[in-house]
């Protein structure tokens, strides 16, 4: 074998107290300043201190705390700081093996990160490093063939981070996502040169087309090992970029796309919407199921179509909007469209890890060996299922009007909801007609209720 969301508020915090532009081109910055500007009265608020090194293991535990040890695989270049360990600038491919505490469930909020206040970070609130190994490819594969003989059905899920993400927003990020969605999987982290500054935009998207080769040796690697047995893949951001150009490259190459790489998940892709359906249309022959995570108030992403001229990026379509309806159904494509869910994320741009309901429901669907959607069950019933069970008490109404945020772009979901809206109708009758609105009025808005 051969393989070759994080901390935004601080990110943007500290590249705005250095003023760190000398890496970009001026053009791109005079694009990039204006468009950002909306953006800045918001996040202001959310500046705290930048703790750098959080890498550094620490000594001290405390109980009820939770463990995640994945792989890396990254093209970033060595820092010298052990607590930074790898940097912004682009690099041969290395490997590590990190283990990542996370505080007890009781004193954390699942989908957030809780970064260190300060060095040592605290283990019973905040998440902090355990143990880093860096290792050599030959040694990388040894502890990848030993952790996945441990796993249900040898089990592999690949992430690829996005735009502005520092090593560390990387591995904290990925150890909150595989925790909180209580994947069973071997976790590999693939991790490319960002600088972690909002004025880097353009040096990201070129670290990620330097990148896409070495992922591709890794998509590769873990298709023919005989020790895998599925492969899922979740991308973020401009990591979506670097993803599907290793996943074309591999088509072109093979012929097809490895049975072996069984789910692609795209969250809030930066990829410019004509280019996603050329890359699409070049995975000849059968492809793994794709599922595309969107959201038309991602603010990330409508910066990233000013600064590109584009005419939209995928991760902020309308799915029920034609002519991208019929194109994702004739490509049998799922999309969750995440638009009217909440989160904590000011950008609106990480909703996939920092709610609890999908984040879960990835890790729910993975454990079951399931598909995202099967033939009988939608996956926006699988979200209702979850969302429910905090509402039982007040029965089917309140578990849609609680679901009904999260559109589901599939046949099986829009015909079972509709069909579960009906019931619910008839159930509550005129005397609850508040209700009633509670629940139509998002599905109407969504485009879900019945036409």
């Amino acid at each position: 074998m051969s393989w070759g969301d994080h901390n935004p508020h601080a990110n943007i915090c500290t590249t705005l107290a250095a003023n760190d532009r000398s890496n970009t081109p001026s053009r791109l910055r005079r694009a990039a300043i204006p468009a950002t500007a909306v953006l800045l009265g918001a996040l202001l608020g959310g500046c705290a201190g930048d703790v750098r090194g959080v890498l550094a293991p620490v000594a001290s535990t405390a109980p009820g705390t939770s463990k995640v040890t994945m792989l890396v695989a990254t093209t970033r270049s060595p820092d010298e700081d052990a607590g930074v360990l790898f940097s912004g600038e682009r690099g041969k491919p290395g490997f590590a093996e990190i283990t990542v505490s996370l505080p007890p469930d009781a004193r954390r909020k699942i989908g957030e990160v809780q970064w260190p206040s300060k060095l040592p970070g605290d283990p019973a609130t905040e998440f902090v490093t355990l143990k880093v190994d860096k290792i050599d490819r030959t040694e990388a594969i040894a502890r990848f063939h030993k952790a996945v003989q441990k796993v249900p059905k040898r089990r592999v899920m690949v992430f690829i981070h996005g735009f502005n993400n520092r090593f560390e927003d990387a591995v904290y990020r990925f150890a909150q996502i595989v925790h909180d969605s209580n994947a069973e999987v071997v976790p590999i982290l693939f991790t490319w040169p960002s600088r972690g500054s909002l004025f880097a935009y353009g040096y990201d998207r070129e670290s990620g087309n330097y990148s896409r080769q070495a992922l591709e040796n890794l998509f590769q690697a873990l298709a023919k090992d005989p020790a895998v047995g599925e492969v899922s893949v979740l991308a973020h951001s401009m990591g979506n970029w670097v993803t599907l150009e290793a996943l074309r490259q591999m088509a072109i190459r093979n012929g097809r796309i490895a049975p072996k790489i069984a789910n692609v998940m795209l969250a809030a892709p930066d990829v410019d919407i004509d280019v996603f359906r050329n890359q699409i249309a070049e995975m000849d022959g059968k492809r793994p199921r794709f599922t595309v995570f969107v959201s038309q108030d991602d603010k990330a992403l409508a910066v990233s179509r000013r600064v590109w001229g584009s005419t939209a990026r995928l991760g902020a379509i309308d799915p029920d909007a034609e002519p991208y309806r019929s194109q994702l159904a004739a490509a049998d494509i799922t999309v969750l469209n995440l638009t009217k869910l909440r989160t904590g994320d000011s950008l609106n741009h990480g909703k996939f890890a920092e709610s609890p309901e999908v984040v879960k429901l990835i890790g729910t669907r993975l454990v079951a060996g399931q598909p995202i959607t099967d033939s009988r069950v939608g996956l926006g019933e699988r979200l209702m299922q979850v969302t429910a069970g905090t509402a039982a008490a007040v029965g089917t109404a309140a578990g849609l009007a609680i679901s009904a945020p999260i559109a589901v772009i599939d046949p099986n979901t829009r015909r079972n909801f509709n069909d579960k809206v009906e019931q619910v109708g008839h159930s509550i009758g005129d005397a609850t007609e508040a209700t009633s609105h509670a629940i139509t009025a998002p599905l109407e808005n969504a485009g879900l209720a019945t036409r």
